[in-house]
């Protein structure tokens, strides 16, 4: 019933209904009420004009002007001529009135259906504009480009795309000729489900070339056909027995195949589809599909880019990162890295634990400023300067300093080089060099710990007896600044004592300041825990949003003591007599321990380190010997501050060849420098009884 008055046919039978009406009461009343009669007569066509089509208008205007005429022309008695004469002229000029307002009616009526479906297209663009790209990644995008599509445009809308796209790696170049391999990312369609899909999502397809995709991607071009037309079916479902049952079924009968290409490549194809509506595609809307999916292209590809680098980045970040934590005496040490979301670049987040000679150990984390390729290259060279300012045994505020001037070297050779902005999402211009880092040695021997820190957050500490406190360190300047000195605290840290070192990702989350993320960390630490790695796992789990937009680092460290059954000391005078004494308590040391097999070599590293001590240095002499997992430590400390270098003798030399012999036998050997003098040690791999 709805659709009858929609269409007009209610309007129409109603006034020919009427018209009948109105010519049976005129000869009824034989003329009288000339005027009221000839009124209605008059009217019904001009009605007719505003409301019908050009077609009706006629028939309804030539069906009431054949009645004036023969109701008033030949059946009516008693009318004048001239009365007769004013009445047919009085229709005939509505008629031809009514006719001409039609015309303009349903001349202005289609304008204003062009301007209504030009706003409307010029609506889906600017829709398509904001919808389109929301975030950084692929198949995301593909269903915005769905979504936008249906219902407003077509009843269904697929976007296929290459395997290559979705991994981030470069796509093919267009055109595609030959079998074009495509996969299903997104779909949409009014009907639930999608059941006039030939493909599930995630689904892959080698399209044949009469296959509107593939005809697309070898045109370079939209591509529009008519998939049924009565009994005849395009050529693509010819050769597809599935499709065309369908097609036939779901009653699809246009569609619009169009290639999604972004700077010469091919990313993949869109492919519209009309069922529920009965207009076929046409050209306007054509370049429609043309206009949405060439923006669409863009903002695929610029995902693609943005996922093969947030992969390049992972990768190179996870190979900088030690893939196992060292096996150590000093402390047992566990971390994780948590990169932040999709939508958000890899950060400059970094940890390192570096064992050091003495049986000590180095905890590091930093943070790069920016995301990116650019901070996780930053990254890796920042860790390897540190790792080799460790090698240097450098105290945290000397090593600082030296770092501080590494990543000002950075930055005079990004801006020597011309660097420009950024990738897309990093917010930094890839010139621009900064970062923080907090360094913490800790001596298992002394249990003391030595901390500095340049710009980065303060580390938490859980005292064996479950009390917590964020150590008050100097804050120093950020890395990059130049020219500020930096400060280290040195503090005890008994036996079992829990040293956390993070980033400000991970207390910076669930939208809280950063005092509040601090105590809340505190808390979590605070809670004993049978193994230290569920101490980290829960650390990460409270702190963590489902939706990270910063990446984030935790090293926790449980502190161990190495006492007099690993460690052994002699003060030696400054006598060449006595090199025989110290092999000797080596000798008797390394069988209380159980490591007898090692002390022919140990004796003789001993024996040339304390030559050296007391024959080019001053004292005091002091002999350590330390023993931990799987390894020997020889340590002679003297009061110089001279370091010894290693040199080749000639062949007639009588001296010069002590530190070669030690370089030769121990696994590794150096220098260290203390406010009382130097150190030299030497370390060599045991195996303990």
């Amino acid at each position: 019933m709805t659709s009858l008055w929609r269409d007009g046919r209610g309007v129409f039978w109603l006034l020919v209904l009427s018209l009948g009406l109105i010519s049976v009461l005129q000869f009824e009343t034989a003329g009288r009420g000339l005027v009221r009669w000839s009124g209605y007569s008059v009217l019904i066509p001009l009605v007719a004009a505003a409301l019908l089509s050009f077609r009706r208008t006629l028939i309804v205007g030539a069906l009431s002007l054949a009645a004036v005429v023969v109701i008033y022309g030949f059946l009516l008695d008693g009318l004048s001529a001239g009365g007769r004469a004013v009445v047919v002229s009085a229709v005939a000029v509505s008629f031809g009135v009514s006719l001409e307002v039609c015309r303009l009616r349903l001349d202005r009526e289609e304008r204003l259906k062009r301007v209504m479906i030009a706003r409307d297209r010029l609506a889906l663009v600017s829709d398509a504009s904001k919808r389109i790209g929301g975030t950084l990644n692929v198949a995301r995008t593909a269903e915005e480009l769905a979504d936008v599509a249906v219902p407003q445009f077509a009843d269904y809308a697929a976007v296929d795309l290459f395997d290559a796209v979705l991994r981030g790696e470069e796509p093919p170049r267009a055109p595609m000729t030959g079998f074009v391999p495509l996969r299903r990312v997104a779909q949409r369609s009014v009907l639930e489900g999608c059941p006039e899909s030939a493909l599930k999502t995630g689904e892959g397809e080698n399209y044949p070339p009469v296959a509107l995709p593939a005809r697309c991607l070898a045109a370079v071009q939209p591509v529009r056909a008519r998939l049924l037309d009565g009994d005849e079916v395009d050529e693509w479902l010819v050769h597809d027995a599935h499709r065309r049952a369908l097609a036939r079924e779901y009653g699809i009968h246009s569609a619009i195949a169009v290639p999604l290409c972004a700077r010469g490549s091919a990313l993949g194809a869109a492919l519209f589809l009309r069922h529920q509506r009965a207009e076929q595609f046409d050209a306007d809307d054509l370049v429609l599909a043309e206009e949405i999916a060439t923006r669409a292209a863009v903002c695929v590809d610029n995902a693609r880019r943005y996922t093969l680098e947030r992969e390049t980045s992972l990768t190179l970040q996870h190979s900088c990162l030690p893939r196992h934590l060292p096996d150590i005496a000093a402390a047992d040490v566990v971390s994780r890295y948590l990169p932040a979301g999709s939508g958000v670049g890899v950060g400059g987040d970094w940890f390192d634990v570096i064992p050091l000679s003495g049986a000590r150990v180095a905890l590091v984390v930093g943070d790069v400023v920016g995301h990116g390729l650019q901070a996780s290259a930053t990254m890796a060279r920042l860790r390897a300067a540190v790792r080799a300012l460790a090698d240097m045994d450098l105290p945290p505020d000397e090593l600082l300093t030296h770092l501080d001037d590494v990543v000002l070297r950075l930055r005079v050779e990004g801006e020597d080089d011309g660097a420009g902005p950024g990738a897309p999402g990093t917010g930094h211009s890839a010139g621009e060099v900064g970062a923080t880092c907090l360094y913490a040695v800790y001596d298992p021997v002394a249990h003391r710990c030595v901390l500095a820190r340049a710009g980065h957050i303060p580390p938490a500490v859980v005292m064996p007896d479950h009390s917590t406190r964020i150590i008050d360190l100097p804050p120093g300047p950020p890395l990059g600044l130049g020219g500020w000195p930096f400060e280290s605290v040195e503090m005890d840290l008994p036996e079992g004592s829990l040293l956390a070192l993070y980033t400000d990702g991970l207390v910076r989350s669930h939208g809280c300041d950063l005092d509040s993320g601090l105590q809340r960390l505190l808390s979590v630490l605070a809670q004993p825990e049978a193994y230290l790695d569920a101490t980290c796992e829960a650390a990460v789990k409270a702190m963590r949003d489902e939706q990270p937009t910063d990446d984030a680092a935790l090293l926790i460290a449980r502190t161990h003591v190495l006492d007099a059954d690993h460690v052994a000391t002699w003060n030696l005078p400054a006598d060449p007599s006595v090199v025989a004494e110290a092999r000797d308590h080596v000798a008797r040391q390394l069988a209380a321990w159980g490591v007898a097999d090692a002390a022919f070599t140990t004796e003789i590293v001993v024996s040339e380190l304390v030559t050296n001590a007391i024959r080019y240095a001053r004292p005091p002499v002091r002999l350590r010997v330390i023993l931990e997992r799987g390894s020997l430590t020889c340590e002679v400390s003297d009061g110089s501050d001279t370091s010894p270098h290693l040199r080749r003798a000639r062949t007639f030399d009588e001296g010069g060849r002590g530190l070669f012999i030690v370089a030769q036998l121990a696994e590794r050997w150096g220098t260290r420098h203390g406010p009382d003098g130097k150190t030299i040690w030497a370390e060599q791999i045991v195996e303990a009884a």
